[in-house]
């Protein structure tokens, strides 16, 4: 036994049998294709008596109709909804421009009335 020496070693456990809790694995693959189907379909759902389909990233009325909005008016009230973003960005980035403009009129301002009040004290020692 060595003075120093590892004495703790602990036994190897035994490797687990991978059992699945399904049984796909042990169908042929035509049954697989027959129970699971390659092809799924487009997702649908069904919300408050309204069938919706997830098409091209977004959910549409099967029926043409979304929440009593007609297809056409949801895309009118989409393109007014982006002009009017649009249009408050472009406000927003005048705003900006205006408060820069007022700062470094004031900032020029002060400059001035400091020049003007530095000019009558000096004018002051003249005299």
């Amino acid at each position: 036994m060595p003075l120093f020496g590892n004495t703790f070693s602990p036994k190897k456990t035994p490797p687990r049998k991978s059992a699945s809790l399904s049984n796909l694995h042990n169908l042929d693959r035509s049954t697989r294709e027959v129970e699971l189907g390659l092809d799924y379909g487009t997702p649908t759902m069904n919300l408050a008596g309204q069938s919706l389909k997830f098409e091209n990233g977004q959910w549409i009325a099967e029926t043409g109709i979304s929440g009593g909005v007609d297809r056409r008016e949801a895309q009118r009230l989409r393109r007014r909804n982006q002009q009017l973003e649009e249009e408050n960005n472009l406000l927003r980035l005048k705003v900006d421009i205006l408060l820069d403009m007022l700062s470094e009129t004031t900032a020029e301002s002060h400059l001035m009335e400091k020049e003007l009040d530095e000019l009558k004290s000096v004018s002051r020692r003249r005299k």
